[in-house]
């Protein structure tokens, strides 16, 4: 008899909430309530989705509150947050507590209508998960020929920055080394069988 498929779930395909995007649009600051929309779009840049958030970070409440709709079902939720000290001696780090497993964590999934860590999504995987051996060993010989473009546009990007204080960055550094090892590969190497 043959083994049933197992369709598992992608993280990478899930909508999802970081602390890196709240960041990043200045919702974390100690003394502030802020509120706002979070939408997530298709390729064809059409709203798919969207959330009300509020985000207050004043004395003693650090919380995080949802509202949205899924399966025609309205929900209101306050995720906990909470911060360490940076190991750089400067700022703080901000983390979810997950309404579920309790888990400290950087990014909730949503799935079936709720914010949760991925440790909660039973055989869930990322996308690279996925692929065969023999599609990870191509991908690795010959993934940066893949991804050329990509590698260009970040590095030609508006705001990239090449230096600091003089000396090439690390991520100036990788993307070059990338583009390097990209441009190696003729097209004969790559064998077609």
């Amino acid at each position: 008899m043959p083994k049933q498929y197992t369709f598992p779930t992608l993280f990478d395909e899930l909508r999802n909430i970081s602390i890196t995007n709240l960041t990043k649009w200045k919702y974390l600051k100690r003394g502030q309530t802020k509120s706002g929309v979070i939408r997530w779009r298709n390729s064809f840049n059409e709203v798919t989705s969207s959330l009300t958030i509020k985000v207050v970070i004043t004395g003693d409440f650090q919380y995080l509150n949802l509202n949205y709709k899924s399966n025609d079902e309205v929900y209101d939720i306050n995720i906990s947050l909470v911060s360490t000290h940076s190991n750089l001696g400067k700022g703080e780090i901000w983390y979810f507590i997950c309404p579920y497993t309790g888990k400290r964590c950087r990014i909730l999934h949503l799935i079936q209508g709720k914010f949760i860590h991925r440790t909660a999504i039973k055989g869930g995987l990322y996308t690279k998960q996925t692929y065969s051996k023999y599609f990870r060993r191509l991908d690795k010989v010959y993934g940066a020929c893949f991804e050329l473009d990509r590698l260009y546009e970040e590095l030609y990007s508006k705001h990239f920055k090449k230096t600091y204080k003089g000396k090439p960055t690390k991520r100036y550094l990788s993307l070059i080394a990338k583009i390097a090892k990209a441009e190696r590969v003729s097209v004969m190497d790559i064998k077609i069988n």
